[in-house]
């Protein structure tokens, strides 16, 4: 049997955007594979031993050896399934490249920064996070323009980065008042076409059970 071959689990929590990364893109990749889904307030001694230094999903099991952190992950998955098409670019540059604009989106559109939204009510911090939030998407869809994906015509590496935490958009929205398509629309519009691919429409959750969960996470937090 071959690596590739291996059976393959991802310890996963449905709502989080970073295991949505990781399922898309062995789901881009055709590569079979079963979930295990985490209590992020129970965690399980599988994901305890898993990833030990983070202690978080998602995690990715291969042939029973852990990989952690979601892009790594997905860098790993184009490594070791090469018989479909790689999500990085041959060229080294547009390689750079890409890798450049997958960082920037993990650094600036993250659950953190979402937090900062979803995790307060009105005022002076919700407004930083929505300014910082919507600058960064803003910067986002200048370097998409008016291709139909970050790769151009290709969904690549970039896109699978970023789009998971297009089904929070609702979330974010619905809590901080605004409207992401008003700012962004170019953005709102890549979103669209993404879930139309089958890989990411079977890993994004609907935006209304993930808004509901929000709700759960703000009793939790306290925050009303």
């Amino acid at each position: 049997m071959g690596k590739e071959n291996e059976k393959v689990v991802v310890l996963d929590f449905w709502a989080s955007p970073y295991a949505m990364r990781t399922k898309i893109a062995l789901r881009e990749k055709g590569v079979e594979f079963e979930t295990q889904q985490e209590d992020l307030w129970s965690k399980s001694e599988l994901l305890l031993k898993s990833n030990p230094v983070h202690k978080k999903v998602p995690v990715l099991i291969h042939g029973g050896k852990p990989v952690s952190e979601s892009l790594i992950q997905v860098q790993y998955i184009d490594e070791t399934w090469t018989d479909a098409a790689s999500f990085l670019p041959s060229d080294p540059q547009a390689r750079a490249n890409a890798r450049f604009w997958a960082d920037f989106a993990e650094k600036t559109i993250s659950f953190q920064g979402g937090r900062k939204i979803w995790g307060n009510n009105k005022g002076e911090e919700q407004e930083k996070g929505k300014k910082e939030f919507l600058d960064s998407l803003k910067v986002l869809e200048a370097e998409l323009g008016d291709k139909p994906y970050f790769g151009g015509e290709t969904f690549d590496y970039v896109d699978i980065a970023l789009v998971p935490f297009y089904s929070w958009f609702y979330s974010l929205e619905k809590c901080g008042d605004f409207s992401v398509e008003a700012e962004c629309p170019k953005i709102v519009a890549w979103g669209k076409r993404c879930v139309e691919r089958d890989s990411v429409a079977a890993s994004l959750p609907e935006s209304e059970k993930v808004y509901q969960q929000v709700l759960k996470l703000r009793q939790i937090f306290g925050v009303e």
